[in-house]
Formats: C-alpha cells, structure tokens, sequence
C-alpha cells in the first residue's frame, strides 16, 4: 500500500451485541389496545347527552366482570373516586376502569388479572396535579383496602383533581 491509498473499509458493527430480535407486545397489551380502539369507536358513536351516562354503566359492566379480588377493590375504588371527585367522568380507558375530566383521563385502576400481575395498580395520568418537585409517584399497588388506605387514596384523587 502506498502513502496515498486508503486502507479498505469495513462496515461498522457495534462492538459485543448481537442481533436481538423484538418479540412485539404481549397478548395483554395487544388486547388493552383492541379494547382502546373499541373504546374510541363507541365513544364517537354516543351522543353528548349520554355519554356520561354510558361512560358510568360501561365501568360498571366491566367491573362486574372482573374476578372476585378485582371487583371487590374495583367497586369500592369506584365508589371513593365518585364520593372524593363527583366532577369526574367515569370511562373505560384500554379495557379498564378510568376517571376523567374534560374528556382527559385522571386516574385508572387496573386489575392483576387483565396484566396477570400479583397486584392491581391504582394509576393517575400527567393530568393529574400530584407534581411534587421533580420526582414523584404515579401509580400504587393496591392488594386490598382498609381503612387507611382509603384515607389515603381519598387525598391522592383529591389532590389530582385539585
């Protein structure tokens, strides 16, 4: 080789990893997302007058149908959400129980059983006033319900919807 000519070059490869390939969503997220889009579709079908309306007896449809762990925790979470924030519109947000203000979501339970998870999770959105500094929590594991626990979730969906 002379002083003028380049040495070949190979393509980069990055160094120690090989191929990985991408196995997609689980059946779960794939059946939250078929749910969301029924969801979509329904909603644009309901007049204004009824949606509120229909958003209350879908939550409570498909509360029923969760299993006896589920429900329980649902149901009363529906109730403290309804007694704590009564300007929030029940609606189903990806196949699950959700609370929402101006069309937004606000807060969301979700059962262990949709995610086959060992605890459901009792979720607020970014629409929710719960900022505090830079770092704060989001979501909560719920395994059951007492009397403190209630308090709390009481301050959390009065200081979101605050």
């Amino acid at each position: 080789m002379t002083s003028t000519q380049k040495p070949a070059q190979t393509p980069a490869r990055k160094s120690g990893t090989a191929e990985k390939s991408f196995a997609g969503f689980t059946a779960e997220e794939r059946e939250a997302m078929k749910d969301h889009a029924k969801e979509l579709k329904a909603s644009a079908r309901r007049s204004p007058r009824t949606a509120k309306a229909d958003g209350e007896s879908d939550v409570l449809a498909k509360i029923a149908e969760m299993e006896d762990a589920d429900r329980v925790l649902a149901e009363r979470l529906h109730e403290i959400v309804r007694a704590a924030a009564p300007q929030l519109t029940p609606k189903l947000w990806y196949g699950m129980p959700a609370y929402a203000r101006d069309g937004k979501v606000v807060c969301f339970f979700q059962s262990a059983r949709k995610f086959k998870s060992r605890y459901a999770t009792l979720g607020f959105s970014d629409q929710a006033n719960l900022d505090d500094g830079t770092l704060w929590p989001t979501s909560y594991a719920l395994t059951g319900l007492t009397a403190g626990t209630e308090a709390q979730i009481i301050a959390l969906i009065e200081r979101a919807t605050g």
